[in-house]
């Protein structure tokens, strides 16, 4: 840490050190009163609402509509999409809490709200959920990310998808409260000067004690239709210059982490050729990691990197799967014990949904200090199954994930299974299937930040194939699945289990 504390003062938030000091004054000042319910549902731009909702209910949302009996390219209950948003929970042992947040809506699904709540390990139970704001959109790519400080202070970052809509960080009046938010009057620096910072696509966010926020996203046409950034702030209000990581051809989607003193970033490309031109090809898989705070960048092996990347072929790059003519789509990264990275992400023949396009195969990449290994797992039936890599303290990998068939086969999602290796990926068991008989697809099941046993799993349902209803889901360590209550009679209620 004493390494990334030099390098931060060399990015130039010297001038910001007085402003963070007047903010921790400004918030001993804030409301105390934890109980009481915002009255006042008109505040900056007339979506920051600070009230309570009744009950867990997820948003349902669609993704290009498709000629054939699958319906869309993805779709179903993507309360917790998408794997380039992240953290959506983070347990924090100072007041033995795991707090989240999820694209909730209204019972018509006529809008996106920005819900936050946290589940009490001491008693097991949740309290009614918060209404941060109305995106006033049902585009869950425009869904919420949550950090938290070394105070305790609780950031969510509402993203949007592309430049027609704005973004907000917003930040809790009171340490591990949920109660009140407050805007943050974001910046950044851009040609030495402080402007405003009101967009910004596919945010992930990482807090470091003593250091601040480190956080990848995405930046439309900047000079690629996605290319992919990086940006530092010592307090969540005063931003660092954004820095392009790359921009190849059409631009990417990236996954991120942070490991012990590192940063990395997984991305692949979007070509740009005849045949296969645009958003809905993206192929190779790359990795970046930088470990003075964003200053300079390698690639695994140590190799010095110029970014932005522009070129195809280049030091980052694990795996041509360009020659392959497979799709590649990411779904979570992590380091292991030697702090070396471990890619998670499926590989595909096409982007439409249905069996012309199987295998849809899911692989890790792993570093060992010397090469990349790269092993198969298992298939299952969507490009957009999404479940997340846990690497335990004793080495024990695990992946959570919607790999079985569910009732809507080729849809996104499915049924929800737990699986094991001890031999760092080389072989793997399927030890557990911990949904079965489901209505909907499960899907976008997502690890919490630091995870406790009891809240070890995250996700949402969803018809595949049909505007529906959308439950969120929680699992413990074991893979027994509890459903968060969609109508609350009480403040607190235990999550009911799924039998």
């Amino acid at each position: 840490m004493n390494n990334l504390l030099y390098l931060l003062s060399a990015i130039s938030f010297l001038s910001i050190v007085q402003c963070t000091s007047q903010k921790k004054d400004s918030r001993e000042q804030s409301v105390t009163n934890k109980e009481a319910v915002h009255p006042d549902l008109v505040k900056n731009e007339g979506i920051l609402h600070n009230t309570k909702l009744d009950g867990y209910r997820g948003i349902w949302y669609m993704n290009q509509p498709l000629e054939n009996e699958y319906k869309f390219k993805y779709s179903g209950g993507l309360g917790t999409y998408c794997a380039k948003h992240n953290p959506f929970a983070i347990y924090r042992p100072e007041v033995n809490k795991t707090f989240f947040c999820y694209g909730g809506t209204d019972p018509e699904n006529s809008t996106l709200l920005h819900m936050v709540s946290y589940y009490d390990h001491t008693t097991g139970k949740v309290p009614r959920p918060t209404l941060l704001l109305d995106k006033q959109t049902t585009d869950a790519h425009d869904n919420p990310v949550i950090s938290i400080d070394e105070e305790g202070y609780i950031y969510i970052f509402s993203t949007s998808h592309g430049t027609s809509r704005p973004s907000y960080i917003h930040r809790s009046k009171e340490p591990y409260d949920i109660n009140f938010f407050e805007k943050i009057e974001a910046n950044k620096l851009e040609e030495d000067k402080r402007v405003p910072m009101t967009n910004f696509s596919y945010m992930q966010s990482w807090y470091l004690p003593g250091n601040g926020f480190v956080n990848f996203f995405t930046r439309y046409n900047y000079p690629a239709a996605r290319t992919i950034c990086f940006m530092t702030s010592p307090d969540g209000e005063n931003w660092s210059e954004w820095k392009r990581i790359a921009a190849i051809k059409k631009g990417h989607y990236q996954i991120s982490a942070i490991g012990q003193d590192i940063a990395g970033s997984a991305f692949n490309f979007h070509p740009d050729t005849q045949e296969k031109n645009g958003l809905n090809w993206r192929t190779n898989l790359y990795y970046v990691e930088t470990s003075d705070f964003g200053k300079t960048w390698q690639s695994a092996d140590g190799t010095k990197l110029k970014l932005p990347l522009t070129e195809i072929e280049n030091p980052a790059l694990i795996y041509d799967y360009y020659n392959e003519g497979l799709n590649v789509y990411m779904k979570d990264i992590t380091y292991d014990q030697e702090n070396h990275p471990v890619i998670l992400y499926i590989t595909s023949k096409g982007f439409e949904a249905g069996p012309k396009n199987d295998p849809r195969t899911w692989r890790t990449a792993r570093w060992n200090g010397e090469e990349w290994i790269i092993r198969d797992i298992t298939t299952s039936d969507n490009n957009y199954d999404m479940g997340s890599l846990y690497i335990e303290k004793d080495g024990t990998w695990k992946i959570i994930a919607p790999t079985e068939t569910g009732p809507q086969p080729y849809n996104p999602g499915g049924e929800v299974a737990l699986w094991e290796s001890k031999d760092q990926g080389n072989s793997w068991s399927r030890i557990k299937q911990m949904t079965k008989n489901s209505s909907f697809n499960h899907s976008y099941v997502r690890r919490p930040l630091n995870a406790h046993p009891d809240f070890y799993g995250f996700w949402a349902d969803g018809h595949g194939r049909q505007k529906s209803k959308s439950r969120l889901y929680i699992s413990n360590k074991n893979g027994d699945v509890f459903m968060l209550p969609p109508v609350m009679e009480n403040k607190a209620e235990k999550p009911v289990k799924i039998q």
